[in-house]
């Protein structure tokens, strides 16, 4: 993917998940205030919910924790 060739507003789908896909509990904190600096909690827990990427559960749980939304799980325990 050229991701030079991203843009901000249509592209959120792509970006959300992508920005966390790598987090770690040590860099969470890190990369969720740069997401937010450019989307809403909304739209975080919006494109997370949808994305078909590989985002572990635990990244699930803290976004949902911070924007004191209901758990939600990519994967099935």
């Amino acid at each position: 993917m050229d991701y030079s060739k991203l843009n901000l507003s249509k592209d959120k789908s792509i970006i959300i998940p992508r920005a966390l896909y790598a987090t770690t509990p040590e860099t969470f904190e890190t990369d969720i205030l740069k997401l937010e600096a450019l989307y809403s909690a909304k739209d975080i827990v919006k494109y997370l919910k949808l994305t078909t990427e590989n985002i572990s559960n635990k990244v699930c749980i803290s976004v949902a924790k911070r924007y004191n939304v209901k758990p939600f799980l990519r994967f099935s325990l």
